[in-house]
């Protein structure tokens, strides 16, 4: 018969008062000693380690780490390998140090649950109960590992991106991206950006070689420190990579935009192309081809209907700058960067602007954009690509914005649809 894989499910605390609260208000259930040799006598697997004792502590803190992204698991210390009950010799030391590697060895921090059991013979057992509800953890030189039976090995990029929670992209920006270095990242674009916020003066900097590790990886945190070599993030190489290795490294960041002859996917194509490059550059990139086919006015109503001119050409459609920034820059820094094998897609036809883009719907309702209340999946990158340093012209007001002044300007209200993994936008414009 198949052993259990846990006998009982709990609240998690999710922080370091509500973990202290569970500890002295709730029925706290421990392992006792049946439960113990039962986990013993099955050996090591995929969710159980045996330790004889606690010795390297990076080596533990790897092990908590893999079990912590492989769905949790025991680690019981005062074990052969051969199963043979040895015990600890001071189990209160090993449980300080237990806690201690959970909370500062461990990113982000564990708050674990540790059983010392007792033996008639007066062996005492050390069990360390992990639970990763907040999957991936890194050890503290941000190695992700994960457990394949009984061994552990370091996860690929693809199994980190796997491990978010699937409800959610939020962090999903703090992944280092694997095969990118900071050779990878435009110091033109990414020393402009520090030097607008320094007010033009650089002399610091210059003074100490211009440290980009520094700045990239404790001041920003848009890289992440690895032995050989310190690697961006995935929020660092879209917003200051250089653009043929964001094309490389992340291809699905690109935006296919579209320009139909007609006002139908059936109509034929006029111009297809793939939008390349760091955020900056597909942002700057997708208003240049908009630009090539419409015209985008400041102005919060057009100045004179199109109809109205007598014309053997069919007149250029117009559309509010502020509302296709904001459409625009809700695209790049709303889409979920987890999902594979999508892309955003920017389609312009004669009478209106859909940008369909890649985000899961958890269950939200397209009224809740509307109002505006929708939390920013990648907070840093958001930061970061709003400011000013950064140089580039974005909108105010978000989706209330975007929706009124578009229907202000067109008479006509954009449409909203969330649904199959997609958020699509349709912006109508005045010919």
């Amino acid at each position: 018969m198949a052993k259990k894989r846990f006998r009982r499910r709990r609240p998690y605390p999710v922080s370091t008062r509500s973990f202290f609260e569970h500890q002295y208000t709730e029925d706290h259930l421990t392992l006792d000693r049946t439960e113990l040799l039962s986990l013993v006598h099955g050996g090591e697997d995929s969710y159980v380690e045996l330790k004889v004792r606690l010795n390297n502590i990076e080596k533990v803190a790897a092990e908590v780490v893999a079990l912590a992204n492989s769905g949790g698991g025991f680690i019981i210390f005062g074990v052969t390998d051969r199963r043979r009950i040895e015990g600890v010799d001071d189990p209160e030391r090993v449980e300080e140090e237990l806690v201690n590697l959970c909370q500062h060895l461990v990113i982000p921090p564990l708050y674990p649950y540790i059983h010392k059991i007792s033996f008639d013979s007066g062996k005492r057992v050390v069990a360390l109960e992990i639970r990763g509800p907040h999957r991936p953890y890194y050890t503290r030189d941000y190695r992700c590992y994960t457990r394949v039976g009984s061994m552990k090995r370091e996860a690929t990029q693809e199994e980190i991106a796997d491990m978010y929670d699937p409800r959610s992209s939020s962090g999903f920006e703090l992944i280092p991206v694997m095969g990118a270095t900071l050779d990878d990242i435009d110091e033109a674009v990414f020393w402009s950006y520090i030097r607008e916020i320094h007010g033009g003066d650089l002399s610091w900097f210059e003074a100490h070689d211009y440290p980009i590790d520094d700045v990239m990886v404790r001041c920003l945190r848009l890289a992440v420190p690895k032995p050989e070599e310190n690697v961006p993030t995935l929020a660092g190489l879209l917003l200051f990579g250089k653009n043929d290795r964001v094309a490389q490294l992340f291809p699905r960041s690109q935006i296919v935009a579209t320009r139909f002859a007609g006002t139908a996917v059936e109509d034929p194509i006029v111009e297809q192309c793939a939008l390349t490059g760091n955020l900056a550059t597909v942002y700057e990139k997708a208003i240049d081809f908009i630009q090539r086919y419409t015209d985008l006015l400041n102005a919060e109503r057009p100045p004179r209907s199109w109809s109205d001119i007598p014309s053997p050409v069919t007149p250029r459609a117009s559309y509010h700058r502020p509302a296709i920034l904001e459409a625009l820059t809700n695209a790049l820094l709303h889409r979920d960067y987890s999902l594979r094998d999508t892309t955003t897609r920017l389609l312009i036809f004669d009478d209106r602007i859909e940008i369909i883009n890649p985000m899961r719907s958890n269950g939200l309702s397209v009224e809740v954009f509307c109002y505006g209340v929708v939390e920013a999946p990648y907070p840093r990158m958001k930061a970061i690509f709003k400011s000013p340093y950064y140089g580039l012209e974005t909108a105010t007001g978000g989706i209330p914005m975007m929706l009124r002044s578009s229907q202000t300007f067109s008479g006509l209200k954009p449409e909203l649809r969330l649904a199959n993994d997609e958020f699509k936008v349709k912006i109508y414009g005045v010919r």
